[in-house]
């Protein structure tokens, strides 16, 4: 792109630009490509399965066969806006954030895909962020809908992704290592397009061919740290008091190779944007510390600058208004920051394209966000208050729409400013 930001083009175009190279950096079928072109899977004797699971399954399942002769299975497992038909692949479709039916027999399917699997055999796993719901398997004794409730718990907990991960994997057959266990003896190499800050294997889409990131006692003890212990279902808080068994334990070891992250996104924008400058690439806890953190570099950044951070907040949800943590984020700056004087604008979004329950990535918000917002009538202050960052933003025209993209490496925010 090699944008200037003095040289008089519009802020708001030239931060959606940048946030548009750091998506197109984490292209799934781009990742894939290199991946296998470097380092082809050896030759397979029996079986080859190929299982992709995630909001980047279609792009990079369609990648993959392209590399490899007509595979024994193939299923990819994704969400409604990336889904498509793919030639020779069976495409299925779960839910996000919280799983639904689709999501269960989804899991089944990949679970079956692999059952007696030979050492002959050889499975690829294409992992991509938003697997740990498009996927599950609930664990025995547990129902969907027992699943379900406590995901949505989790959501509204305030938990960051890691600690998130740790309690889904102990409530699945597929998570932390289940995917890995269920294809033995077989040969598994997973190439992973990490949506974690950090690239914790075990994390991303809950370690499906990784061991698990805690126990079940570690995950009751986080749950009552957390305060919302007594939110669970009954039968989890049952499970989750068992021991574990020979079945939880770790898998053998799988080839886990990450083929894109955020910090190789966040890199993109170094490339097309000279003033660019990577303040915070592990941005995450709780949104408002984000925001501060985010306004604290703000008032000591310079004129021409662009501000880059990477990370993935997390919202605590004491209302019922709709959002989710990249708009928020958005609004808390566009309220702290609304005297600041000069152009500015300031994006963060998610490299989905999708952010919370919405049709939105996030936010692009500017001095004039709140004057905005209080024209049409409403009080941002209020809204924030109850988590309605979504009709705060729409209501001043500040919302970033993308459409899924097909790829998902966490978040994006950019701060720009001009005297």
């Amino acid at each position: 792109m090699g944008t200037s930001v003095m040289a008089g083009t519009d802020l708001r175009q030239v931060a959606v630009a940048l946030f548009k190279d750091a998506v197109a950096a984490a292209d799934p079928a781009g990742a894939v490509r290199r991946a296998l072109v470097s380092d082809p899977l050896p030759d397979c004797a029996g079986r080859r399965v190929v299982l992709a699971v995630g909001k980047a399954a279609c792009a990079m399942m369609e990648e993959a066969l392209r590399h490899l002769p007509d595979p024994y299975a193939a299923i990819a497992v994704t969400n409604r806006e990336n889904l498509r038909e793919l030639d020779g692949v069976q495409v299925l479709c779960g839910a996000h954030p919280v799983p639904d039916a689709g999501s269960a027999r989804a899991g089944d399917a990949l679970l079956a895909a692999v059952a007696g699997l030979g050492t002959a055999d050889q499975v690829l796993a294409l992992v991509s962020g938003g697997g740990s719901a498009l996927a599950v398997a609930p664990a025995e004794g547990l129902s969907l809908a027992e699943k379900q409730q406590a995901n949505a718990v989790l959501l509204g907990s305030g938990l960051d992704i890691n600690r998130m991960n740790l309690v889904r994997q102990c409530l699945s057959r597929i998570k932390g290592g289940g995917l890995l266990r269920a294809a033995a003896p077989a040969l598994v190499r997973s190439l992973i397009l990490s949506d974690v800050i950090g690239d914790d294997l075990r994390v991303v889409a809950s370690g499906p061919t990784v061991s698990a990131v805690g126990t079940r006692a570690e995950a009751r003890q986080l749950l009552q740290e957390a305060g919302v212990w007594q939110d669970m279902p009954a039968a989890v808080q049952r499970h989750l008091s068992q021991e574990e068994t020979h079945e939880t334990g770790r898998p053998a070891e799988a080839d886990n190779r990450i083929v894109g992250s955020n910090r190789v996104s966040l890199k993109a924008i170094l490339t097309a944007c000279p003033e660019a400058l990577i303040v915070n690439d592990a941005l995450c806890g709780d949104v408002a510390t984000g925001a501060e953190f985010i306004l604290s570099q703000i008032q000591q950044s310079q004129s021409g600058q662009v501000l880059v951070f990477g990370g993935e907040t997390t919202v605590r949800l004491r209302g019922d208004g709709l959002g989710g943590r990249n708009q928020e984020l958005a609004l808390r700056v566009a309220l702290g920051a609304k005297d600041i004087s000069g152009d500015w604008v300031f994006l963060s979004g998610g490299t989905d394209g999708r952010d919370g329950p919405t049709d939105a990535a996030g936010g692009v918000v500017d001095s004039g966000t709140i004057a905005r917002i209080e024209a049409a009538g409403l009080d941002p202050q209020a809204m924030l208050a109850r988590n309605d960052s979504y009709h705060a933003l729409q209501a001043a025209g500040d919302l970033l729409v993308t459409g899924g993209t097909g790829t998902n490496v966490a978040d994006v925010q950019l701060f720009l400013r001009r005297s």
